[in-house]
């Protein structure tokens, strides 16, 4: 990935449209003429379909937005937060596996950690569900929470505060092909859900907290303007170098490993601990459900599918690369941030 200090050729700003994004403006068909899926109302999916509704320029599951505008009015947060960012399927879980993992590593021991019995969604509560639903259950001593909310959505009082962020992008071709499993499996109701449809979806912003390539650049731009208090990792990246990022990860939170710590092989440990291998393997992962009494109850097996990178190679064909390809260049090129590809138009 590369990355460049200078923000001033890089705009952010929306396309809009009476409040709302234009979505075949932003992100327009593969082919001039065509029309958008969105709107041909001949029995093709809609946002509609999967609950999504627009604010602020993002695609929402009615159930979580009903939390983000919570968040938005009430929330205030501790100096002392660490909010684990993310769209959808770019990491999530993984990302809070390791966070949760340094950050109790002192509290319990390998053997006994949370992580072994529930799904690491169930151990760091998310912002726009557990937080803002139920504020006097919240542990004040406990620093992490979640959220897949935009940064330009985020609620002021987080942005006033000081909190650190940490935020974790995918490339938007793995992105993709991990959503269009997810929701074949997650929502069987919807009945079959051809690739192409769902990619055409995707591909003009419509997705769970999507346009994904604005919600990866918002929290881009947050990291470099304030990298102090915004740690922008790439999945990639954690893959290639786990025990490096693990290390800076652990730093930037405030629980750095020590000497004695990294000789003992404790780093070592919580890789293991939290690697797809292990995690996927556990009994809790294979057979149990999450938010199992609300309208988005899901099974845990449902987090863990793969886990590899360019995983997009076995389903996508050359020209769905070449036009996602095309517009990762497009919006997220003059920024300095890419995922590598072909970018041709």
């Amino acid at each position: 990935m590369e990355s460049s200090s200078n923000t001033e050729s890089c705009d952010i700003s929306e396309t809009t449209c009476n409040g709302k994004v234009d979505l075949e403006e932003a992100y327009p068909p593969k082919s001039e003429g065509t029309v958008s899926i969105i709107s041909r109302g001949n029995g093709l999916l809609c946002p509609e379909d999967f609950g999504l509704f627009q604010y602020e320029g993002f695609w929402y599951h009615s159930f979580y937005l009903e939390g983000v505008k919570l968040a938005q009015e009430q929330f205030k947060p501790q100096s002392t937060d660490i909010f684990l960012c993310s769209a959808p399927k770019s990491g999530t879980t993984w990302l809070k596996a390791l966070a949760f993992s340094i950050v109790t590593r002192t509290e319990f021991n390998f053997s006994t950690n949370p992580l072994l019995v529930k799904v690491p969604h169930d151990c760091v509560p998310m912002l726009e569900v557990d937080i803002v639903k139920n504020m006097s259950d919240r542990n004040p001593e406990f620093p992490l929470l979640s959220t897949h909310m935009p940064y330009s959505s985020l609620p002021k009082s987080i942005i006033d505060s000081g909190c650190r962020v940490v935020y974790i992008c995918r490339d938007p071709k793995d992105v993709f092909v991990s959503f269009w499993h997810f929701i074949c499996k997650a929502r069987p109701e919807i009945g079959f859900l051809p690739m192409d449809v769902i990619f055409e979806l995707f591909c003009q912003g419509v997705s769970y907290y999507g346009p994904y390539w604005d919600h990866v650049l918002g929290y881009w731009k947050a990291s470099l303007e304030q990298p102090e208090r915004v740690l922008f990792l790439k999945y990639e990246d954690m893959k290639r170098e786990t025990s490096v990022l693990v290390k800076r990860l652990a730093e930037f939170i405030g629980h750095p490993f020590s000497v004695a710590e990294e000789t003992e092989g404790v780093v070592e440990r919580v890789m293991d601990l939290c690697s797809f291998e292990n995690l996927s393997n556990l009994e809790v992962n294979k057979n149990g459900r999450h938010r199992v009494d609300t309208p988005v109850a899901i099974e845990n097996n449902t987090y863990f599918r793969r886990g590899k990178v360019r995983d997009w190679k076995n389903h996508l064909t050359a020209e769905m690369v070449q036009r996602m390809d095309w517009i990762t260049e497009q919006k997220l090129g003059s920024c300095g941030l890419m995922f590598g590809g072909d970018l041709k138009p």
